[in-house]
Protein backbone atom coordinates (compact mmCIF):
# COMPACT_ATOMS: atom_id res chain seq x y z
CA UNK A 1 0.00 0.00 0.00
CA UNK A 2 2.92 2.67 0.72
CA UNK A 3 4.15 1.85 -2.39
CA UNK A 4 1.29 2.77 -4.31
CA UNK A 5 0.72 6.08 -2.07
CA UNK A 6 3.81 7.21 -2.40
CA UNK A 7 5.73 5.40 -4.97
CA UNK A 8 8.82 4.07 -3.74
CA UNK A 9 9.33 1.54 -0.87
CA UNK A 10 9.61 2.13 2.72
CA UNK A 11 12.97 1.77 3.18
CA UNK A 12 13.65 3.69 0.61
CA UNK A 13 11.72 6.44 1.08
CA UNK A 14 13.48 6.29 4.64
CA UNK A 15 16.70 6.86 3.08
CA UNK A 16 16.00 9.60 0.88
CA UNK A 17 14.80 11.38 3.85
CA UNK A 18 17.93 10.59 6.03
CA UNK A 19 19.94 11.38 3.27
CA UNK A 20 18.39 14.65 2.60
CA UNK A 21 18.23 15.75 6.07
CA UNK A 22 21.75 14.93 6.00
CA UNK A 23 22.74 16.93 2.96
CA UNK A 24 20.94 19.75 4.70
CA UNK A 25 22.94 19.58 7.83
CA UNK A 26 26.35 19.55 6.08
CA UNK A 27 25.15 22.93 3.95
CA UNK A 28 23.79 24.65 6.92
CA UNK A 29 26.29 23.15 10.01
CA UNK A 30 29.60 23.41 10.87
CA UNK A 31 28.98 19.42 12.55
CA UNK A 32 31.76 16.76 11.46
CA UNK A 33 30.47 14.21 8.96
CA UNK A 34 30.57 11.60 11.71
CA UNK A 35 28.18 13.81 13.67
CA UNK A 36 26.05 14.31 11.15
CA UNK A 37 25.74 10.75 10.12
CA UNK A 38 25.10 9.65 13.84
CA UNK A 39 22.21 12.49 13.59
CA UNK A 40 20.13 11.44 10.47
CA UNK A 41 20.17 7.77 11.87
CA UNK A 42 23.34 6.14 10.53
CA UNK A 43 25.94 3.55 12.65
CA UNK A 44 29.00 5.32 11.24
CA UNK A 45 30.26 7.46 9.24
CA UNK A 46 31.14 4.95 5.92
CA UNK A 47 28.02 3.70 6.16
CA UNK A 48 26.60 7.16 5.50
CA UNK A 49 29.22 8.34 3.21
CA UNK A 50 28.57 5.66 1.16
CA UNK A 51 24.78 5.76 0.86
CA UNK A 52 25.26 9.70 0.66
CA UNK A 53 28.04 8.71 -2.59
CA UNK A 54 25.05 6.42 -4.12
CA UNK A 55 22.61 8.79 -3.79
CA UNK A 56 23.95 12.32 -5.23
CA UNK A 57 27.32 11.13 -7.06
CA UNK A 58 29.71 12.61 -4.42
CA UNK A 59 31.36 12.52 -1.18
CA UNK A 60 29.64 14.31 2.03
CA UNK A 61 32.88 15.96 1.85
CA UNK A 62 33.03 17.15 -1.63
CA UNK A 63 29.11 18.52 -1.22
CA UNK A 64 30.23 20.25 1.98
CA UNK A 65 32.65 22.04 -0.63
CA UNK A 66 29.98 22.97 -2.89
CA UNK A 67 28.54 26.81 -3.28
Amino acid sequence: RFRRAVGTTPMAYLADHRLGLGAKLLSESNRSISQIAAQVGYDTDSAFSKAFRKNFGISPAEFRKMP
